[in-house]
């Protein structure tokens, strides 16, 4: 009787330990808010501790990986051979399983920070999409584990000179894709399925901007929130009807939002020529009110990297100062900021902690609360641009040259 009841427990247990993991299926992972549910992750490592594999990434990108159960994918650029690729890693081990060259064509203008790899690829469990920029032509592509292609397609067309960098977001049937350019300034859902053309909207102010949406349930319904087109937008995912709009505070934008329960507000933050945050009560049809601005701020706001959400507060990597930022969510309050350095990576949080990636890969790891507690400082000893991703116990980081596992070994 003992050893079977030590059975079933051994049982609820390890289903109990499985429930808590999760992969990190596109870009900001599985909620698209850069938090993770896990609570075994790494806190400390370096260059040679706590690093279950290093492997070698072929050509450059800035994009970020992506996880679904033993397979890790990336994208990356051969400048030479002027070549951009879908890369598939055993997650256990970093052996590179396939290379697939999505799009074989000149290399786009771009900004010197910028790759020609720099958006996220995306995931579903059967199929892997990516979106690359073919001259003027957006590409869109899907491929299975295996590595063969199931569809490629090309839903419109962008301009900029800094380049692309426009990632897939999931939600339901549909790979959404925002692309506001001096181009055309759409966005689109396509069907995971085969590619087709599901909903398409045309947007108004063309401009500069690289936000991926947020999709999540806010305020009583299903949104989509997208800065960009000189506002921030909320869109009804389904069909790509808008919702309400909140107009300004700039022109162009990079970040992706994030949605604090707590207070109800989406933070948003504009990027170019001015950086605003603004925290966004998502309520309402049409043009909203300033009343709907609950606060805004100019201290913390950062450029490149995505705020994020913890508990009462706001995160965020703020650009002039090079410091990370805690505000109280519901007021804007700065509760403690501090120097971390310079941030193309936004951070991701797990079990009450928020990382920090800067770009020279030091990553510092703070009690997510509203007191300044440094957890730990970690230096990878490699720049980076990526954002990390955690799946299993894992944190995965990638370098300018290498691609690293951090933390114990996933048996």
């Amino acid at each position: 009787m003992s050893s079977r009841l030590w059975w079933w427990c051994s049982l609820l247990m390890a289903g109990q330990a499985l429930a808590a993991t999760e992969n990190w299926p596109m870009w900001r992972g599985p909620r698209g808010d850069g938090s993770s549910l896990e609570t075994g992750v790494p806190v400390q490592w370096s260059a040679t501790n706590n690093i279950v594999w290093k492997t070698p990434v072929s050509g450059e990108g800035h994009s970020s990986p992506i996880l679904w159960g033993e397979r890790l994918f990336l994208t990356t650029a051969l400048r030479d051979a002027q070549e951009r690729c879908l890369l598939c890693f055993d997650r256990g081990t970093g052996r590179l399983l396939w290379q697939q060259t999505v799009l074989a064509a000149p290399l786009e203008a771009k900004n010197s920070e910028n790759s020609f790899a720099s958006s996220t690829p995306a995931t579903d469990g059967q199929k892997v999409f990516v979106t690359f920029l073919d001259g003027k032509e957006v590409v869109v592509a899907a491929y299975d584990f295996s590595g063969q292609k199931k569809w490629l397609v090309r839903p419109g067309q962008f301009y900029s000179q800094h380049g692309f960098s426009h990632t897939p977001v999931l939600f339901e049937d549909k790979v959404i894709l925002g692309c506001d350019s001096k181009g055309e300034n759409f966005i689109v859902a396509l069907s995971r399925e085969d590619g087709h053309v599901l909903w398409k909207v045309q947007r108004d102010n063309p401009t500069q901007s690289y936000s991926a949406p947020l999709i999540r349930q806010m305020a009583g319904r299903m949104q989509m929130v997208i800065p960009g087109n000189k506002a921030v937008t909320g869109i009804d995912p389904a069909n790509g009807k808008t919702l309400w709009v909140s107009e300004g505070p700039s022109e162009d934008c990079v970040i992706t939002p994030v949605y604090n329960e707590a207070s109800g507000l989406v933070l948003s933050c504009s990027s170019w020529p001015k950086r605003v945050l603004q925290a966004i009560r998502p309520i309402g049809n049409g043009t909203l009110s300033q009343s709907n601005i609950v606060w805004s701020s100019t201290d913390g706001a950062p450029y490149v990297p995505s705020p994020i959400s913890v508990g009462a507060y706001f995160f965020t990597s703020g650009f002039a100062t090079k410091e990370a930022w805690c505000f109280e969510a519901a007021t804007g309050k700065v509760l403690w900021h501090e120097k971390t350095g310079l941030h193309h990576a936004s951070p991701v949080a797990a079990n009450g902690l928020v990382y920090f990636l800067n770009d020279d890969g030091v990553a510092h790891v703070f009690k997510a609360g509203p007191n300044l507690e440094l957890v730990a400082r970690n230096e990878l000893g490699e720049k980076t641009y990526a954002s990390p991703a955690i799946s299993r116990g894992q944190i995965f980081l990638r370098g300018f040259k290498n691609l690293y596992c951090v933390g114990a070994v996933v048996k």
